[in-house]
């Protein structure tokens, strides 16, 4: 490990993540700590009932030679399995290596080679086949251990029964195996190596201890945001520092979580858990605002008048609310009537007892999170880094301002520096770069803060990102242009983009390539009669290619150049002809645009907005 010579976090909540869990078990053995989907329904497991598995599985990792702070890799999409898991590695006394399930299997070669992972949690055949190919180029590789599947083998590819077994032999033994460990563990020791999911360039391995999980858990705890009596869906990707936040804070708050990583299910999973707190980025809410838009649009005539005016007022009112001032009757009385009419509605589609969403990883256009909170549903937008820890800033209730990133968490210290860049130091910064010793001191400033990369301004101590320092485009006339910001408007104004690449770095001109939801244009095309009845987002290509669906997005262009200055105007854009997804290597695994990638993929495309 690297170092960078910051202090090791000390709590009164523990010295390491297993003694949180051990302390949780203490205090609310026979309370419910997660659900999880089964084919008869949700199944539930206490405190006391994870423990014992977590104590079953630490022992069999024992059994496998895996010693303190040696890498233990889970490979998988988030699931109780992964939870668990990842519990047993830190009971253990090692630390885990975390690997998206969609990530390539070079990368996956690359990723368990780099970090020297002895034992790998994988999910099913598909995972254990990409560790195969690699198997001869990872000789610190001793066991593969799957959840599901077939490819068990009792040897080398060990079943979740397999390990058990192994486990509770050890534990016939030596009964406290696993309490020495977790006693042995200090704040400093590794508890996860995440890699970078890299928009550009080699992932690079993100060294976080035991006490940057226990600052989180904390510094969570004092937010107030959360309780014991909340109950909480997760879905995130637990390869990813914001779903690692959510999983610690719970460890040590106390409530419950539901856990299920299948995206394609969250709307019906909100409606079955009815969960009163979600993480998550941006593009799910998009998604969310999107639909319900595209679908009032299509409807027209009073449908639209009505929910056009109900968002007026929801706006009216929620503002008076954030600045603190009362609610006249007469708006109180049209709020009422809008709420019966409209959002209820929406809520209820939501599981009807939201108390909190939180957003993270990307930015969120002030617009939407503004449109929610009229609706009554709270959107705390919050920033941070794999490096230090996913939660660095957030917005608080009662005193949450759309478009700002919010306050530091509890214990965090920020500057902006001369440039711009937002430099952070506190407890939940990472120890280092693994094997990158140089790169570790360069992402340091001489006095000890890290430097995100991302600028930032202030206003009355709460901070707002306005770009990546990166990211920023400049002009062959000079000006300055911040992408992100002009891509986040435009979703909140299409209810059919789903992504948008605004280029211009050295050009004449701002050009974007511009890609559509498959499902919600799909639904467009249909009414607009594009297309016949029936048609699905198997027909993108060829809707996207239509002359109406290209004047459509014209007409949003223009809407958003109305709110720019003149040298940020999208001059002109392509259509692509296919969504940009994970799976193709555009987006990273926690959605965030792949830029240089993408720009470079489709550079003709590009050039030919320039041709002339």
């Amino acid at each position: 490990m690297t170092g960078t010579g910051l202090p090791a976090y000390r709590s009164d909540t523990g010295a390491s993540v297993g003694q949180m869990l051990m302390n949780r078990v203490s205090a609310t053995p026979d309370r419910e700590a997660y659900r999880y989907p089964s084919d008869s329904g949700w199944v539930s497991l206490t405190w006391r009932q994870t423990a014992e598995q977590v104590r079953t599985w630490a022992a069999g990792l024992v059994t496998l030679g895996v010693e303190p702070q040696q890498r233990v890799g889970i490979a998988s999409l988030t699931r109780v399995e992964w939870v668990i898991a990842d519990l047993a590695v830190m009971c253990a006394g090692a630390a885990t290596t975390t690997v998206y399930q969609t990530t390539p299997v070079e990368d996956v070669i690359f990723i368990l080679g780099d970090s020297q992972t002895r034992v790998v949690f994988a999910e099913d055949d598909e995972q254990v086949d990409k560790i195969m190919v690699g198997r001869d180029r990872l000789p610190d590789l001793t066991r593969v251990i799957v959840f599901t599947g077939s490819r068990a083998d009792g040897d080398f590819v060990l079943s979740l029964d397999d390990l058990a077994e192994r486990g509770r032999a050890l534990l016939a033994e030596q009964p406290d195996v696993v309490e020495e460990r977790i006693a042995a563990v200090a704040p400093e020791h590794l508890a996860t190596l995440i890699y970078t999911s890299g928009t550009t360039g080699r992932p690079k391995g993100v060294e976080l201890t035991h006490g940057n999980w226990v600052y989180e858990a904390d510094a969570a705890d004092q937010l107030g945001v959360f309780t014991a009596e909340d109950l909480q869906f997760l879905w995130l990707p637990l390869a990813h520092s914001f779903g690692k936040l959510l999983q610690v804070a719970q460890l040590n708050i106390g409530f419950p979580t539901a856990v299920d990583g299948r995206v394609e299910k969250i709307v019906d999973n909100l409606g079955d858990v009815r969960p009163t707190l979600m993480g998550a980025p941006p593009r799910i809410f998009e998604k969310v605002y999107a639909k319900v838009l595209a679908g009032v649009e299509e409807e027209g005539g009073a449908k639209l008048t009505i929910f056009g005016w109900a968002v007026r007022v929801g706006k009216r009112a929620a503002a008076l609310r954030r600045e603190g001032k009362p609610v006249p009757f007469p708006l109180n009385v049209q709020l009422a009537i809008a709420d019966r009419l409209v959002f209820a509605k929406l809520r209820e589609r939501m599981g009807g007892r939201v108390k909190y969403f939180i957003s993270g990883a990307a930015a969120l256009n002030k617009d939407m999170g503004e449109w929610f909170d009229a609706a009554g549903i709270t959107i705390l937008e919050g920033y941070g880094l794999t490096e230090t820890s996913a939660g660095t800033f957030v917005n608080r209730p009662g005193r949450y301002r759309f478009g700002f990133i919010g306050e530091p968490m509890p214990g965090t210290e920020f500057r902006i520096d001369t440039d711009g860049e937002l430099l952070i130091k506190g407890p939940g910064v990472m120890q280092g770069y693994h094997h990158l010793p140089e790169q570790t001191a360069e992402a340091f400033t001489d006095d000890g803060f890290f430097r995100t990369g991302d600028i930032a301004e202030a206003v009355d101590g709460i901070v707002r990102i306005t770009d990546r320092k990166k990211d920023l485009i400049k002009t062959s006339g000079g000006k300055y242009v911040a992408p992100a910001l002009i891509e986040a408007s435009f979703k909140a104004v299409c209810p059919y983009a789903s992504q948008i690449v605004v280029h211009g770095d050295s050009r004449n001109y701002v050009s974007a390539l511009v890609a559509l939801d498959p499902e919600a244009v799909a639904q467009w095309a249909v009414h607009e009669q594009i297309v016949p009845a029936g048609t699905g987002p198997e027909a993108y290509a060829s809707i996207v290619a239509n002359p109406a669906t290209v004047a459509m997005v014209q007409g949003y262009i223009d809407e958003l150049n109305e709110h720019l200055s003149r040298w940020e105007t999208i001059k002109k854009f392509t259509l692509l002809s296919a969504d940009l997804t994970v799976e193709a290597g555009e987006l990273t695994p926690s959605m965030k645009l792949k830029r240089k990638y993408v720009e470079q993929k489709y550079m003709d495309q590009l050039d030919s907005m320039y041709s002339a």
